[in-house]
């Protein structure tokens, strides 16, 4: 289920600039391009971002009060949104190409426990992100830019 959200095939014969493409629709997105390695059709993006929502911080102050000030909850402090995506050529004459992206996020929590497993002050943890949303999104727009590309628009 995963791998059919995170991949997509595309008509075209070149992809150096279906890579271009992707790095652009990234950009558009609010990514920094960190890395990219066109021999391979490899390329890794990043934004940062606050991590916190509002509903922690009324989580946070409820058990505060009724733990009278004993107990503390992790609080996400600050994330890192990556994006790793690969294209290559899927026959022989590399007029098809697919592309795979995959987001994921590194979030540095605060002091507490986090979803079953200890994380120290500072530290972080990363997961995939799975909303079906982001995915759409960025395919989306990719198709749009192949589209108008080969129809220099």
């Amino acid at each position: 289920m995963h791998r059919a959200m995170q991949t997509r095939f595309f008509e075209t014969p070149n992809e150096k600039e279906l890579l271009s493409a992707s790095a652009a629709v990234l950009q558009d997105l609010g990514f920094q391009i960190e890395e990219s390695v066109r021999a391979v059709g490899f390329l890794r993006a990043t934004k940062e971002r606050s991590a916190r929502e509002y509903g922690q911080y009324l989580q946070q102050v409820l058990f505060l009060v009724l733990s009278l000030g004993n107990l503390r909850i992790p609080v996400d402090l600050h994330q890192k949104i990556a994006a790793g995506l690969i294209t290559r050529p899927l026959n022989r004459d590399a007029t098809r190409q697919e592309v795979r992206i995959v987001f994921y996020r590194v979030v540095w929590k605060g002091d507490g426990q986090a979803d079953r497993q200890y994380i120290p002050p500072g530290q972080q943890s990363m997961e995939m992100i799975r909303d079906p949303e982001i995915y759409q999104q960025f395919f989306a727009k990719l198709s749009k830019a192949v589209f108008l590309e080969a129809h220099t628009l």
